[in-house]
């Protein structure tokens, strides 16, 4: 009797995540559970609601302001009453319409220049810390030099060589943060490149490229959504205090820190304190909303 035997199928191996990486549907729940535990914070409630708060009257002001900001309306150093909210200044115009527009001025600025920082410190970041050597030897001795500079005195010598303008100033700022953004990518980019997904990447022949910015990039999103919202709060910061120091929008310009530096010597002095009080008020309560978002994703990504 013939013994027949069995066909055996060829094996096939399954398909499995690159080694040391999450799975693509592991990471899609880790940041869904990220979202819901954010949304939860109270400061993270708070910061918003005062950060959506101005963001409206940066869009809006022009239309629901109820005096126009650039012309008087009342009485010369009027207080605060039922018809001026915030009181008039010298020349009588209403400082709650300005402080309302004003909000348009920074909120244009410090996010522009927050962002651009961000993705030129995201791309020298990844660079250096992925490649390191000679690279990220030569272009981190140019970042020392750039952050030991103090970015409003470079701010204000470029304004008086550049004019003042939005651009200058979200140029200033953005030179000034993108090697501190860089600095942190650049941390999170070498503790991942260690990873053994970065070392199965290279024996499947992905190109540097490909691995820095497909591979590592995406593993290092926490860090730098919380280095963004870190640079917007001291971006805001800074471009007020150049606005404030003369290198800001030209006058009559309702900008936040140009009303606080236009009032604050003369009128505080005279006992006229709300002409300085709301617009500094108005630069710290959005300083704190967004470091409050900030320090509620820092939180949620270090539990």
């Amino acid at each position: 009797m013939s013994t027949v035997e069995p066909v055996l199928s060829p094996s096939v191996e399954p398909t499995l995540p690159p080694v040391g990486r999450p799975a693509l549907s592991e990471l899609k729940q880790a940041r869904k559970e990220n979202r819901r535990r954010l949304v939860r914070r109270p400061g993270f409630i708070i910061g918003s609601f005062i950060v959506v708060f101005w963001v409206f009257c940066a869009a809006f002001g022009k239309f629901i302001a109820p005096y126009d900001p650039f012309k008087t309306v009342g009485e010369t150093s009027q207080p605060p009453s039922a018809d001026h909210l915030f009181g008039t200044d010298r020349t009588g115009r209403d400082v709650f319409s300005r402080v309302m527009i004003g909000a348009l001025d920074v909120l244009k600025v410090a996010p522009a220049a927050a962002t651009i920082s961000v993705i030129l410190g995201v791309m020298l970041g990844v660079v250096m810390g992925f490649r390191g050597g000679w690279f990220d030897g030569i272009v981190g001795r140019v970042m020392e030099a750039v952050i030991s500079l103090p970015a409003i005195l470079v701010g204000l010598l470029a304004a008086t060589t550049l004019g003042r303008s939005a651009p200058v100033v979200i140029g200033i700022v953005a030179v000034a943060f993108t090697p501190i953004v860089a600095r942190t990518v650049r941390s999170a980019v070498m503790t991942e490149r260690e990873l053994d997904y970065v070392t199965s990447a290279r024996l499947r022949g992905e190109s540097n490229l490909f691995i820095m910015f497909r591979e590592v990039l995406p593993n290092v999103w926490g860090p730098i959504i919380v280095e963004f919202t870190i640079r917007i709060g001291y971006a805001i910061f800074v471009v007020a205090t150049l606005s404030f120091l003369g290198a800001g929008p030209p006058p009559p310009s309702p900008d936040w820190g140009a009303q606080v530096a236009d009032s604050y010597a003369i009128d505080i002095i005279s006992g006229y304190w709300w002409t300085t009080m709301f617009p500094a008020l108005a630069i710290a309560s959005l300083v704190i909303g967004v470091n409050l978002i900030a320090d509620a994703i820092q939180s949620v990504q270090d539990d």
